[in-house]
């Protein structure tokens, strides 16, 4: 009989440290933005899928998803008519709090191991259909669909401690993208793919009048609340997870 051990709070803690360390430092290691770069790509898909899924709440045409090599990305929606400034301000925060909020769902899934694999799998699929759907870059088309393969191979091949501590690592990769992404917060406008634009604040700042660190503030601030929040449920006592162990 396969023996069972209760993974500790201590250890779900460790997980998310080690989590943590790895996404900061990789990038400062030599070849680490290499191995990191499937991350990249996944984060910027985060980040464009908030604002195309939040334009499709709002009742607009999600056109196309496109992710550069450099990690850039950009979403395309259409509405029939001029949307109101709300909508236009509710889209533009939909793609900085979108790794906010595929982050905490992923923390939180991790508090209780049925529903780790689960949301491992979910996800792959997510990431499998959009690319079929929406996606319109070969960078796009290269890397997401290997992303979503390496995702089902954990959650049908790996151990349980592999399975909790690659969704913990993705939950806590999107949370913390949000500090790569903060030069772009606090500025105005920027460039994708050589087109200058406003930025994802600076569109908000347009519609909604305030200026565009106000809003990057906000975002921060909810964003902040929403990881706080899915790491302390998940990290409650009572929520401690049960690994079985495979030979």
């Amino acid at each position: 009989m396969e023996p069972v051990v209760r993974g500790s709070q201590e250890e779900k803690v460790g997980h998310l440290l080690i989590a943590g360390l790895l996404i900061t430092f990789l990038p400062q290691i030599p070849l680490g933005n290499y191995l990191i770069y499937p991350f990249t790509i996944l984060t910027t898909w985060f980040h464009e899928m908030g604002h195309g899924l939040t334009a499709m709440a709002l009742g607009a045409d999600f056109q196309s998803l496109e992710i550069y090599r450099n990690g850039s990305g950009l979403a395309q929606s259409q509405f029939d008519s001029t949307p109101s400034a709300v909508t236009s301000a509710l889209v533009g925060a939909g793609g900085p709090l979108g790794p906010s909020i595929f982050g905490s769902l992923l923390i939180l899934a991790s508090a209780k191991l049925k529903y780790v694999r689960p949301a491992l799998i979910a996800l792959a699929a997510l990431i499998g259909l959009s690319t079929v759907i929406w996606v319109a870059t070969m960078t796009g088309f290269i890397v997401l669909p290997l992303v979503a393969l390496a995702l089902v191979g954990v959650a049908m091949r790996a151990s349980d401690r592999i399975a909790l501590f690659s969704i913990q690592f993705l939950g806590i990769l999107a949370a913390l993208s949000m500090f790569r992404d903060w030069d772009y917060l606090f500025s105005y406008a920027g460039v994708v793919a050589g087109r200058p634009m406003l930025s994802d604040t600076g569109a908000i700042s347009e519609a909604l009048w305030l200026p565009y660190w106000f809003w990057a503030i906000v975002i921060i601030a909810v964003s902040g609340l929403m990881i706080g929040a899915s790491l302390k449920y998940a990290l409650a006592e009572e929520h401690s997870n049960r690994f079985i162990s495979r030979r």
